[in-house]
């Protein structure tokens, strides 16, 4: 898999305050890793969008993730609130993850991130043209 990355990108990592810093790098591994593991997904791109890290694949749904001042205590990883994804993870993972809305799953920093589902909510989302039609997207 090809991996291309906006030089801005890592300006924003750089920037997050040291408390939160492992855990958002982290965050991105995990969707750097889980598109290497996804059958037909040859090319993600890392770019920014809204000044957040974000990831683009050719058949997937944009996924964005940022940490922000006005809720120190927690990140998230967001998903295009117009599609099935966040509503879908509600219904497959409903005591796993912290929801916002349609858009978003929300980690505390304290909190151990359940690897496993995660990547297949991430999977989801890279591959969410192809998998939109399935009742809960390949879960």
């Amino acid at each position: 898999m090809k991996l291309t990355t906006d030089p801005r990108v890592e300006v924003v990592f750089a920037n997050y305050p040291d408390f939160v810093k492992d855990k958002m790098r982290n965050l991105r591994n995990l969707v750097i890793e889980t598109a290497q593991e996804v059958e037909g997904i040859s090319h993600l791109e890392e770019t920014l969008k809204w000044g957040e890290p974000s990831f683009l694949t050719k058949h997937g749904s944009t996924l964005r993730m940022d940490w922000k001042e006005k809720k120190p205590n927690q990140y998230a990883l967001y998903f295009k609130c117009t599609s099935r994804l966040v509503p879908t993870f509600r219904i497959v993972y409903e005591h796993t993850f912290e929801f916002e809305g349609k858009r978003a799953i929300v980690f505390q920093l304290d909190q151990k991130v359940p690897v496993a589902e995660l990547k297949e909510c991430i999977k989801a989302a890279l591959n969410y043209h192809k998998v939109k039609h399935l009742m809960t997207l390949g879960i």
